[in-house]
């Protein structure tokens, strides 16, 4: 039995060789990621004799093309949590940290493991496109909310609270009317210095442009805020600084919404999206999220596991007559799908749907008095639970 440990890093990886007792087949050596380089070492692997089990972390995206051409190539490939390996003994006190102990260390993983390895699978292109898709959402979110945040505070010199005014929901290309509304009047004193009359005509002009909808009463509104602003003179340096915000703004949350819509038209072709669907609390935009970020349920080979892979699963901690009543979760696991467990949690909470179990369960925790986060993380727990039953069985029926 050959024991092949791979330490992944950007560009290339670092190769040990063991087997049992000790024994060091192929010294660490260190493999670039290109075509010619692990068709090499593929061809190399499978030259030894014996049986032979290569393991890696998870690293990102930097693990998947090395996964991809030794899995190709017909070897048995596992990738495991770095937490695992992170935690696996060394059996020593020195505390190294170099790419070559790591791949010794991953080796010695693989021989005491041998028998409990998952082989590696690869994604299939729709799954792989929708995390990928599901991952640059993610980043240009984190854009949007510090570019609005931003803007939100440039306003307090020109328009406070003008982010205010409205509550209209966003268009299907990501504006939002008040984002709309301070690219052009990005003064107060736009507005202020206009009678409330003429502001009338000039909003409802400027609603007719951009497709909203116009009322007396939010143009008074609107005037009234302005009038009462207590802002820093109009300056050139200002329009320029509000506007290119406002710009910026709107392309980021264009370019979300762009990767909403084709989150949900990957989503559509994967064979649990009805299933999925149809649970209380996911819509078009949490759902594909959830499916991006669980992937393939079938590689959990219970519900337990899909909850450690959450980073939702009670922990257990006692000791002989000891017992701890209360244990925090793991956390171990994607803390973007405990995210978006939590928005569906937040969904139900806000909705209270009586006949759905996962609200039920929310409600009977939170009349016990448990702290939010308690009862939010076993909501999450359930409806994981559920989530996967009832994907499962679905899947299973299939031809």
């Amino acid at each position: 039995m050959n024991a092949v440990g791979i330490d992944v890093s950007k560009g290339k990886s670092m190769v040990c060789v063991m087997r049992p007792f000790g024994e060091v087949v192929l010294e660490p050596f260190e493999v670039l990621h290109t075509a010619q380089n692990l068709n090499d070492l593929a061809g190399k692997l499978k030259a030894l004799d014996g049986e032979t089990r290569v393991v890696m972390e998870a690293t990102g995206n930097y693990h998947k093309p090395v996964a991809f051409v030794l899995h190709d190539a017909g070897l048995f490939v596992s990738v495991v949590n770095p937490v695992l390996i992170h935690d696996y003994d060394n059996n020593s006190l020195r505390r190294v940290k170099t790419d070559r102990k790591d791949a010794v260390k991953i080796a010695n993983y693989t021989l005491d493991k041998w028998t409990r390895l998952r082989q590696y699978l690869p994604e299939d292109d729709t799954r792989l496109a929708l995390k990928n898709c599901y991952r640059q959402y993610q980043q240009a979110v984190a854009v949007r909310t510090m570019l609005k945040n931003n803007l939100i505070s440039s306003l307090d010199l020109t328009f406070p609270d003008a982010n205010k005014l409205f509550s209209s929901p966003a268009k299907s290309n990501g504006c939002e009317k008040w984002v709309d509304f301070i690219g052009d009047f990005w003064h107060s004193e736009c507005v202020s210095s206009l009678s409330s009359d003429a502001f009338a005509k000039k909003y409802l002009k400027w609603c007719q442009k951009h497709g909203y909808n116009f009322t007396r009463s939010k143009s008074d509104t609107i005037y009234a805020c302005a009038v009462n602003a207590a802002s820093l003179p109009k300056s050139p340096t200002s329009k320029l600084l509000i506007q290119q915000q406002v710009a910026q703004l709107k392309a980021v949350s264009q370019s979300v919404a762009a990767f909403q819509q084709e989150m949900l038209r990957l989503s559509q072709q994967l064979p649990e999206f009805d299933t999925v669907m149809e649970m209380y609390g996911v819509g078009p935009s949490l759902g594909p999220q959830l499916m991006a970020e669980i992937g393939d349920v079938s590689r959990f080979t219970h519900k337990g596991a899909i909850t450690a892979f959450a980073g939702v699963d009670p922990g257990v901690n006692e000791s002989g007559s000891y017992e701890q009543k209360s244990v925090p979760t793991s956390k171990r696991g994607s803390s973007d799908l405990r995210k978006t467990l939590f928005q569906v949690m937040d969904v139900l909470i806000k909705t209270h749907p009586q006949d759905d179990p996962v609200y039920q369960f929310l409600d009977k925790k939170r009349a016990q008095k448990k702290p939010y986060y308690v009862y939010m993380t076993a909501g999450a727990n359930k409806f994981l639970r559920i989530y996967y039953g009832r994907v499962k069985e679905y899947l299973s029926s299939l031809p």
